[in-house]
């Protein structure tokens, strides 16, 4: 049976690496060249409560691509973890943290944010939860950019702590979060051709969903299994909809389901509850909500309008 591990404190995580207590009880800069051997958590589980930015180095990044393609940059790669998240080591991982010194991590506890305006805003950081395959790859002034900001971070909490501290320590760490949005929107405009294929894909699935039959079994398709269908987070996808076309995953099946819907209602005579139940919907009620916020009428209205 694995070993689990659960890490609340920056604290654990440090001890983790075997390093000395961090300078801040919430946030550290932790570097791969001061880790000592992890060989002894291969296999192990890591259940990790904190945020994490992980920063692989392009000597990593030539071996394991991470979801890097040929017109991505290979500066490094960033890799983001919110609390929550399983880690895990496996054989040879360790290896490749003891020959990548270059790489970093920083850790930060959500209480540091907890009374700031970023608490408010997190959410906007939708790339803590895309999988490790969707990470930001850097060109060479974005390392730099994320550099600076890491290197002023550090700066804050290694000194000594005033009331200033933890004010400009969280803004330091939202200004970042914000350099990693643009970095991400870089990264999705240079991928318009794969983002194309991703989505006439999406759309594949969901005409392939209707003609197998499918939401009979198992009722209206959601975005997490759109998701898995297509090997992307469920975070990245709706980003990358948002991105090419302006609407989310959500509202990309919602539109579909409309459309489909309004097709029925047109040609066909069934009544409304079986257009819902042929949907995929348990409850019609729920289908006409959904008809009448998306066309401002009933269905049996949009009928009888036509």
């Amino acid at each position: 049976m694995k070993q689990t591990i659960e890490i609340y404190k920056v604290s654990e995580m440090h001890q983790m690496g075997d390093l000395p207590k961090p300078d801040h009880p919430l946030v550290s800069v932790i570097y791969n060249r001061d880790l000592k051997t992890v060989s002894d958590l291969q296999e192990v589980k890591i259940i990790n409560h904190l945020f994490t930015i992980i920063f692989k180095s392009s000597n990593v990044c030539s071996s394991f691509s991470y979801g890097r393609n040929s017109y991505d940059h290979e500066e490094g790669t960033l890799v983001f973890t919110a609390p929550g998240q399983v880690m895990e080591f496996k054989n040879g991982d360790a290896d490749n943290t003891e020959i990548d010194p270059d790489g970093w991590t920083l850790v930060f506890h959500p209480d540091i944010f907890r009374k700031s305006d970023l608490s408010d805003k997190m959410n906007k950081y939708s790339f803590f939860n895309y999988d490790s395959n969707e990470a930001l790859h850097l060109s060479v002034k974005e390392k730099h950019s994320i550099e600076d900001l890491l290197q002023k971070i550090e700066q804050e909490y290694s000194q000594m702590l005033d009331r200033h501290s933890q004010h400009l320590i969280v803004s330091n760490i939202e200004l970042l979060l914000d350099y990693c949005l643009r970095f991400y929107d870089r990264q999705f405009f240079s991928r318009t051709n794969l983002n194309s294929d991703i989505m006439s894909k999406f759309e594949r699935f969901l005409i392939n969903y209707y003609a197998s039959d499918q939401a009979h079994q198992k009722g209206v398709p959601s975005v997490d299994s759109c998701a898995k269908e297509l090997n992307l987070s469920p975070n990245y996808l709706s980003d990358l909809l948002k991105k090419e076309t302006g609407k989310t995953a959500l509202e990309h099946i919602h539109l579909f389901l409309i459309d489909k819907a309004k097709n029925s209602l047109l040609n066909s005579t069934d009544p409304v509850s079986g257009i819902a139940y042929s949907l995929g919907f348990e409850y019609p009620q729920r289908f006409s909500n959904l008809f009448r916020s998306k066309t401002g009428m009933s269905p049996t209205e949009f009928r009888h309008l036509n």
